[in-house]
């Protein structure tokens, strides 16, 4: 069993790289589940309701308590599903933290990034997994550690997309430092955004003057025409911009071009075929293979 382990909120994009990795993974015969340890502000209905808005089947998903035999292997697609957990301990419960524990104890893939480099290696600690394996996008991180490895969009188990447009420009604000560099763009260009959304949460940090629109969003791609990419801190593998470059929607790129970071390697590069993500996602089947 490999055990896909998510920490995040249910808007965020290693949610879906998990459940679409382990969709794939399955879809080969390599048995696999994403562990969803949810986040203390959302319930269990807020991850169905975003998978169930995405793709086309819900399956393979467990929440919150699980006993790996230490035979299993966890996967994180991301250093920061391990870190978060150990960062915000003390938001989960009992069964949650014992989960976190028998799963991190086992062998550990672990997908590279730079999002907590001193909280990290207590991270490890803390948890203190079996042994550790690195999977690296060198794109985006030249001197991370592991094995190259993209992380690459299956489009194929998407829903198909309604064009249904309700605002011109769509912004991501899933938290207060991207909601505040939105609220400075709308407020130095009021009439050029006029007609807006801002995928978000329900929190403290939010606007309500403007068209907030809560994660997760039935068929949110459909509801726009241009994507304006704001980010103004590091992030690494932009899934907004790849769907954009899918369905043909046009990327306002109105951040810091002097940032280099999955922002403009993402802009770069190709929409990612079938064939492409079985490619890469081979990668990840060799490691899982030879453990």
């Amino acid at each position: 069993m490999i055990n896909i382990v998510c920490t995040s909120k249910p808007g965020d994009g290693l949610l879906c790289y998990s459940y679409e990795h382990c969709h794939y993974l399955n879809s080969i015969g390599i048995k696999s589940q994403v562990v969803i340890i949810t986040h203390h502000n959302f319930t269990i209905q807020n991850y169905i309701d975003s998978i169930n808005e995405k793709y086309k089947t819900f399956e393979n998903v467990v929440f919150n308590s699980y006993s790996p035999t230490m035979e299993e292997i966890t996967l994180i697609m991301g250093r920061s599903m391990l870190t978060l957990s150990y960062i915000n301990r003390k938001d989960y419960t009992n069964d949650q933290m014992l989960t976190l524990h028998l799963l991190f104890g086992c062998k550990l893939i672990s997908v590279y990034s730079e999002n907590h480099v001193k909280e990290y290696p207590l991270a490890l600690e803390h948890y203190n997994p079996k042994e550790v394996y690195d999977l690296c996008d060198y794109d985006v991180y030249p001197v991370g550690v592991g094995k190259y490895f993209q992380k690459m969009i299956n489009f194929s188990i998407y829903k198909p997309v309604q064009e249904d447009v309700q605002f011109e420009y769509l912004f991501l604000g899933t938290n207060n430092v991207y909601y505040e560099e939105i609220d400075k763009q709308i407020k130095e260009c009021p009439n050029c955004f006029k007609s807006h959304g801002i995928l978000t949460y329900d929190e403290k940090y939010i606007n309500k003057d403007y068209n907030n629109i809560f994660a997760p969003v039935p068929n949110l791609l459909g509801l726009f025409n241009a994507y304006v990419y704001t980010k103004n801190y590091y992030d690494p593998a932009p899934r907004l911009i790849q769907e954009c470059k899918w369905l043909g929607k046009k990327i306002i790129y109105l951040r810091d071009k002097n940032i280099q970071d999955g922002g403009p390697v993402y802009m770069k590069r190709p929409v990612p075929t079938e064939k492409m993500y079985k490619e890469n996602i081979n990668i990840l089947v060799k490691l899982i293979k030879s453990l």
